[in-house]
Protein backbone atom coordinates (compact mmCIF):
# COMPACT_ATOMS: atom_id res chain seq x y z
CA UNK A 1 0.00 0.00 0.00
CA UNK A 2 2.61 2.02 0.55
CA UNK A 3 4.21 1.93 -3.20
CA UNK A 4 0.82 2.93 -4.28
CA UNK A 5 1.04 6.42 -2.55
CA UNK A 6 4.22 6.76 -3.41
CA UNK A 7 2.87 6.26 -6.85
CA UNK A 8 0.81 8.67 -6.63
CA UNK A 9 3.22 11.08 -5.16
CA UNK A 10 5.80 10.66 -8.08
CA UNK A 11 2.83 11.29 -10.37
CA UNK A 12 2.02 14.77 -9.36
CA UNK A 13 4.84 15.70 -8.55
CA UNK A 14 7.28 14.80 -11.07
CA UNK A 15 4.77 14.70 -14.23
CA UNK A 16 1.36 16.83 -13.42
CA UNK A 17 3.31 19.90 -11.09
CA UNK A 18 5.72 19.84 -13.88
CA UNK A 19 5.06 22.83 -15.74
CA UNK A 20 4.66 24.87 -12.46
CA UNK A 21 7.92 24.31 -11.53
CA UNK A 22 8.98 25.73 -14.86
CA UNK A 23 6.82 28.58 -14.33
CA UNK A 24 8.40 29.27 -10.91
CA UNK A 25 11.79 29.17 -12.69
CA UNK A 26 11.03 32.20 -14.86
CA UNK A 27 9.68 34.23 -11.37
CA UNK A 28 13.50 36.10 -11.45
CA UNK A 29 12.80 37.15 -15.30
CA UNK A 30 9.40 38.25 -15.70
CA UNK A 31 6.38 38.30 -13.04
CA UNK A 32 3.48 38.18 -15.61
CA UNK A 33 4.63 35.06 -16.91
CA UNK A 34 5.57 33.05 -13.87
CA UNK A 35 1.46 33.91 -13.20
CA UNK A 36 0.15 33.11 -15.75
CA UNK A 37 -2.07 30.68 -14.61
CA UNK A 38 -3.40 33.06 -11.62
CA UNK A 39 -4.17 35.47 -15.08
CA UNK A 40 -6.25 32.54 -17.26
CA UNK A 41 -7.73 31.95 -13.51
CA UNK A 42 -8.84 35.32 -13.12
CA UNK A 43 -10.01 35.30 -16.80
CA UNK A 44 -12.21 32.29 -16.63
CA UNK A 45 -13.94 34.06 -13.56
CA UNK A 46 -13.82 37.69 -15.14
CA UNK A 47 -15.71 35.76 -18.15
CA UNK A 48 -18.06 33.80 -15.60
CA UNK A 49 -18.57 37.11 -14.02
CA UNK A 50 -20.02 38.83 -16.47
CA UNK A 51 -21.59 36.27 -17.75
CA UNK A 52 -24.06 35.67 -14.65
CA UNK A 53 -24.37 39.43 -14.61
CA UNK A 54 -25.87 39.30 -18.08
CA UNK A 55 -28.26 36.44 -16.94
CA UNK A 56 -29.27 38.57 -13.91
CA UNK A 57 -30.14 41.07 -15.64
CA UNK A 58 -32.43 38.99 -18.53
CA UNK A 59 -34.40 38.26 -16.00
CA UNK A 60 -35.02 41.06 -14.19
CA UNK A 61 -36.04 42.90 -17.38
CA UNK A 62 -38.39 40.42 -17.93
CA UNK A 63 -40.03 40.76 -14.55
CA UNK A 64 -40.01 37.56 -13.62
CA UNK A 65 -39.50 37.50 -9.80
CA UNK A 66 -41.72 38.32 -6.81
CA UNK A 67 -39.95 41.38 -5.12
CA UNK A 68 -42.70 41.82 -2.53
CA UNK A 69 -42.46 41.82 1.06
CA UNK A 70 -44.15 38.80 1.77
CA UNK A 71 -42.30 36.33 -1.33
CA UNK A 72 -40.62 34.83 1.13
CA UNK A 73 -41.72 32.99 3.92
CA UNK A 74 -38.79 34.06 5.71
CA UNK A 75 -38.99 37.74 5.43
Amino acid sequence: MKDFFYGIQDLFVDVLFAPFDALRALELESWFSANFMSWIFMAIGLVAFVYWMMQLAKYNSNNEEDKSVTAHSYL
